[in-house]
């Protein structure tokens, strides 16, 4: 794909996982939405998802295995199906895109591999391996790869070796706090500089509140690399990791929403609003992340 792909406007996705809660998905154990992926009755439900966001106007999609990474499934006993879920969220998006009949691109979910929003203090080898074996999988059926919610640079350095070795361009998403600095205490600037490769698409800031974002923007605007968001509309400031809600245990996992909130308050309009102004500084990646729903997107496709 062309390394430039986002130096003008391009529209993302919103909440892939909280949108198929929406439309039905009962998830099992802490494995919110790979148990769509693992359980085949839903895999049609993933296929209407990412046509939902397409329809809206979305002209980038993410594949759906973010919760597919190996931990989470040991933790929920299903260390068996994971070849097949990563796969399988390859084929679904791709699915989609040939029944849209639309020119989008499939971005390949590499999350962070341990716990969501906080530092992966594991060894090195075993996180890199955990983003090798996810990437290997997807990678035939993405045009990039999609660097999900990361916590720090020490993840981030070695996603990055990966995506590199695999020979794929890769979108960055940080995970950034109310400080303005990564659950690791870096710097967006930090990491960059220790972290940038000459295959990065660019840089987004991943699953926060609009006020995190438009606080962070002018740190990440002086970077001279095309930025932008994946925002959520969960009403807490700070999201706080998938296990403090939903165990492994449970025979029907939590919905986030009944911990996290979700800001009913943040319309459609809202939502334009606010990305109108971040693309006034500059941003050309604009999308959503958990509670962001088709309708936001369909309003900010405006912008395109």
């Amino acid at each position: 794909m062309n390394i430039n792909y986002f130096s003008k406007v391009r529209i993302l996705d919103g909440g892939m996982g909280q949108h198929l809660l929406a439309k039905g998905l009962k998830p099992k154990g802490s494995l919110w939405s790979a148990t769509a992926l693992i359980n085949k009755k839903y895999h049609q439900l993933i296929v209407d998802a990412h046509l939902d966001f397409i329809k809206s106007g979305a002209e980038v999609i993410i594949t759906n295995n973010f919760s597919a990474r190996r931990t989470r499934m040991i933790q929920n006993n299903v260390e068996e199906h994971f070849n097949y879920a990563n796969e399988k969220a390859g084929e679904l998006a791709l699915k989609a895109k040939k029944i849209s009949k639309k020119n989008v691109l499939i971005g390949g979910s590499l999350p962070g591999q341990n716990n969501t929003y906080v530092l992966d203090q594991r060894d090195k080898k075993i996180i890199e391996k955990g983003f090798y074996d996810q990437a290997k999988l997807i990678k035939p059926f993405v045009d990039f790869f999609y660097l999900d919610v990361l916590c720090g640079s020490k993840e981030c350095e070695l996603a990055i070796d990966v995506t590199d070795k695999l020979n794929l361009p890769v979108l960055v998403g940080l995970h950034v706090k109310k400080n303005g600095k990564l659950p690791s205490n870096e710097s967006i600037r930090e990491v960059v500089e220790k972290c940038k490769s000459k295959n990065w698409l660019g840089l987004v800031i991943a699953c926060v509140s609009p006020e995190i974002i438009e606080n962070s923007i002018e740190e990440v605007k002086k970077l001279n690399i095309p930025f932008g968001y994946k925002a959520n509309l969960w009403k807490v400031e700070e999201p706080v990791p998938v296990h403090k809600f939903a165990s492994p245990s449970d025979e029907v996992g939590a919905n986030p929403v009944d911990s996290m909130g979700t800001r009913d308050d943040y319309t459609e309009s809202r939502f334009l609003e606010f990305s109108k102004k971040m693309v006034s500084k500059g941003a050309t990646i604009l999308g959503g992340c958990c509670e962001t729903k088709p309708s936001h997107i369909n309003k900010i496709s405006e912008l395109n």
